[in-house]
């Protein structure tokens, strides 16, 4: 038997969720987008063969950015596109997490406080690129934006400046500075009674509940990770993929299911990271995916500084010439999805499967309505 994906458990167990939970308009559609894509659900694209007349039906995915058959191709794209933003210069990858204590109040309030982890100020013109992930290994609640700096910039006189192998502040520095920001928003967006609270939030209604956890918050160190990860400019795209598409949990790491239960694989970070099996029932598993659907339209990976959509075309090419390094061309750009297809997996969309011909341009076939 074929391992069990995201759409088979989804189709096995969502019903059975709806019994016991109420998911949000944008859950539901997720879950609607992920149990119809390449079913037919969303139309199909037909071919005949010139030659031989066999007859080849493509059927459409959802192209939702939650669904795990729907990332690989946007990846590659989004990537090919970076190409062109990276310069030959140190890169260091942050990753800046939230005391767990704080998960209520973030998961009540999820469009307020996941804009308000990007609010960090680092103080220098440098490059970066944001990236929120929602999850751990298991699924659970664990919000954190991954971090892809740029380890120098311009300075006042637009000179290049870096600090070489070093990264430009030291540890303990940033820690504070995101616990400072971060503190700080929350703090002005309970004052202004932008906050709601549900569920195990509830308590922090209450104005001396909700300080205390402020204390709390303020009393802990805010440790974020910091590593210079990159050997020359190449390597920070491919290491770019490893963070930017990603879902809460993929079809490669699911095991099997039976019944009542899936079983899928989690990092123990307890045993250096290896990888062990972790098996909880198939509603828990449709939860705890849904958990992480981000807010309607929520931009999930942004871009700052030197990276600004608005002021990147100058400021790149200004880096490059003080830097001595060339552009790096996206390859993708001017390819047709055909094209892309081929250069990225070897797939021969127009090559018939039965016999090698031609096939014709495609028509769209759209789902039958009852």
């Amino acid at each position: 038997m074929d391992k069990p994906t995201v759409q088979d458990i989804f189709h096995r167990f969502y019903p059975a969720y709806l019994d016991q939970y109420s998911p949000s308009p944008v859950q539901a559609n997720v879950a609607h987008n992920i149990m119809n894509c390449k079913t037919g659900a969303y139309g199909a694209n037909v071919c005949v063969c010139e030659d031989c007349g066999f007859v080849q039906i493509h059927y459409n995915s959802c192209r939702n950015r939650c669904c795990p058959m729907c990332q690989a191709v946007p990846k590659e794209m989004w990537m090919d596109a970076r190409r062109e933003d990276v310069l030959d210069a140190p890169y260091f990858h942050l990753v800046f997490t939230v005391p767990d204590i704080l998960n209520p109040v973030i998961y009540s309030n999820q469009r307020l406080l996941y804009d308000a982890l990007y609010q960090k100020h680092l103080g220098a013109k440098v490059g970066y690129i944001c990236i929120l992930h929602t999850w751990g290994s298991e699924m659970n609640f664990h919000p954190h934006i991954h971090t892809i700096l740029l380890g120098g910039g311009l300075a006042s006189n637009n000179q290049w400046k870096d600090n070489g192998e070093n990264f430009f502040l030291p540890i303990r520095v940033i820690s504070k500075m995101f616990r400072g920001k971060y503190l700080e928003e929350l703090k002005r967006l309970w004052e202004e009674d932008k906050l709601v609270f549900h569920g195990t939030a509830e308590k922090f209604r209450n104005h001396y509940t909700f300080k205390e956890l402020l204390d709390s918050c303020y009393g802990m160190d805010w440790i974020p990770h910091c590593k210079k990860t990159f050997n020359g400019a190449q390597t920070v795209i491919k290491y770019l993929g490893k963070y930017t598409h990603r879902i809460a949990v993929s079809n490669h790491r699911i095991v099997r299911m039976d019944d009542d239960t899936v079983t899928f694989l989690v990092k123990d970070y307890r045993n250096e990271g290896q990888w062990k099996e972790l098996t909880i029932s198939g509603v828990e598993f449709v939860r705890r995916f849904l958990m992480h659907v981000p807010p309607r339209r929520f931009v999930r990976i942004r871009h700052y500084g030197l990276l600004c959509s608005r002021t990147k075309s100058q400021k790149l090419t200004l880096c490059r010439n003080l830097l001595g390094c060339k552009k790096y061309l996206s390859k993708l750009r001017d390819m047709e999805m055909p094209e892309i297809l081929e250069h990225l997996y070897g797939i021969k969309v127009c090559v018939c499967k039965a016999c090698g011909g031609h096939l014709g341009k495609p028509q769209m076939r759209m789902p039958l309505r009852c």
